[in-house]
């Protein structure tokens, strides 16, 4: 097991804690080990009922994967991402297949692999501190951990604009948005806790989440929760689904500006600061993702898209304009969306000669 891992029983609970709290609680290889070697070991245990995953400290449950690691070893080749990427995204689809209940209480900041942890999960809780988000196009990445499944398939077009600009979800945006299922304020979270290990402890439970009887999992989940704050997407939902809907970005692009509205200006001005080609493959892979059969496909292609990012030029250069140097000054190449052609975005899309991840 990792240092940076507690894996621990509680009552009838597994309990699994992310401890790097320092670093936000951000993804190493080592950790995404010894999270997959935790749910392997409990899938077999009766005595174990149900799962939950928290982070240690109070400014998030994870900010995402260690990109500086990934920085440095894209710069060496690569070869230790793709084995990092490999691992993680089958570890994201166990957990969207677990055999007993999975709860992710995702307090404060969940980003990027924080997400993959969590929104697959069987029940998925938001507090007043959270911020969600798939942010990697600002980083010359493309929203990964079956992410671009879940951005898929929020209502309307919401999905389109949170991947393109990088933008963050408060907790009602990440209900409405389909990342989260219940809003329980973080004062609440210990002594639900507690409850769950009493809970499963007691209980025979082992279905997935979604029984009815008011003294399950969900019903000790729905006690501790509250109506969420409004979600501010909703508002925005009519110029947000009118502009994401064209079949291109500088369309799209060229929509916002169009529309008189501020926040769309402000949209657009966010996603151009991004990575041309990130969001260009971005937009396409939302679009792919709407049409393939399930999260394993999804990560499947997930993962040639990770790796030519690997090896292009975005990618080191967006990481390290962002945790390296942090000038916020990113170099793209190239640098505008009417550089990027149709052969560079279909190269992100390209099959793999041995080297597929092969879940679908």
């Amino acid at each position: 097991m990792s240092a940076e891992v507690q894996v621990y029983r509680d009552g009838g609970t597994g309990r699994i804690v992310l401890d790097r709290p320092r670093a936000l609680n951000s993804l190493t290889h080592g950790m995404v080990t010894a999270v997959r070697e935790a749910l392997d070991g409990w899938a077999a245990d009766d005595t174990v009922r149900a799962v939950v995953l928290t982070g240690a400290g109070e400014r998030g449950l994870c900010a995402g994967a260690d990109i500086r690691a990934i920085h440095d070893d894209a710069k060496a080749g690569g070869a230790g991402s793709r084995a990092f990427f490999r691992d993680e995204y089958r570890l994201n689809a166990l957990i969207a297949r677990y055999p007993k209940p999975y709860v992710a209480v995702m307090d404060g900041i969940t980003m990027g692999g924080g997400v993959g942890l969590s929104a697959h999960g069987a029940v998925r809780i938001v507090t007043e501190r959270s911020t969600v988000a798939m942010p990697e196009t600002r980083i010359g990445l493309v929203p990964d951990v079956g992410g671009s499944r879940l951005l898929a398939s929020a209502p309307g077009e919401l999905g389109t604009h949170l991947g393109l600009t990088s933008a963050s979800m408060g907790p009602g945006d990440a209900l409405l948005c389909g990342f989260a299922d219940h809003f329980v304020p973080s004062e609440h979270v210990p002594a639900l806790l507690a409850e769950l290990a009493g809970l499963t402890e007691r209980s025979g439970l082992t279905e997935r989440a979604g029984l009815t009887d008011p003294r399950d999992l969900t019903g000790a989940v729905a006690a501790h929760a509250e109506p969420a704050p409004p979600a501010a997407l909703a508002a925005q939902r009519e110029w947000i689904d009118a502009c994401y809907a064209a079949d291109t970005v500088e369309e799209i692009v060229e929509r916002l500006f169009g529309t008189g509205v501020p926040e769309a200006k402000e949209a657009a001005e966010q996603l151009l600061a991004n990575s041309p080609t990130a969001v260009k493959v971005t937009l396409a892979a939302l679009r792919r993702a709407r049409t393939l059969p399930s999260l394993e496909a999804v990560l499947d292609q997930e993962y040639r898209i990770s790796c030519a990012a690997l090896a292009g030029h975005d990618l080191v250069e967006g990481i390290r304009a962002q945790v390296v140097d942090k000038d916020r000054d990113p170099h793209w190449s190239p640098a505008d969306l009417s550089a990027v052609t149709d052969a560079e975005v279909a190269r992100h899309f390209a099959p793999r000669e041995d080297d597929e991840l092969g879940l679908a």
